[in-house]
């Protein structure tokens, strides 16, 4: 009996036997550090830069996630200025975790 294409082509697909493996090396790889503080005028410039942007603009936002700051690059999908979030790609970011935009 003959296999079909599907069935054939199956065996060339890749097995991760490490799921989650490579997830657990990046988070160790994290360096931690503390939560910096805006200064006031850092604080209004950044004011005014959320003020300024809209939906589907391409940014690149440095946060503080957990325990380190990090860099997403995308675009954004959603600035909700009631809950201060903003969305990038998939991502929420609480106003008050932005440091860099």
């Amino acid at each position: 009996m003959a296999a079909s294409k599907e069935e054939r082509a199956r065996q060339f697909l890749t097995f991760n036997a490490l799921t989650g493996y490579y997830q657990m090396i990046l988070e160790k790889q994290r360096v931690s550090e503390p939560k910096k503080e805006l200064s006031e005028d850092e604080a209004a410039a950044l004011s005014d830069k959320l003020k300024s942007l809209r939906r589907h603009d391409l940014v690149s936002v440095t946060f503080y996630d957990k325990d380190a700051y990090i860099t997403k690059t995308g675009m954004i999908m959603d600035i909700d200025f009631t809950f201060q979030t903003l969305t990038i790609v998939k991502t929420k970011i609480p106003f008050q975790d932005i440091l860099r935009l």
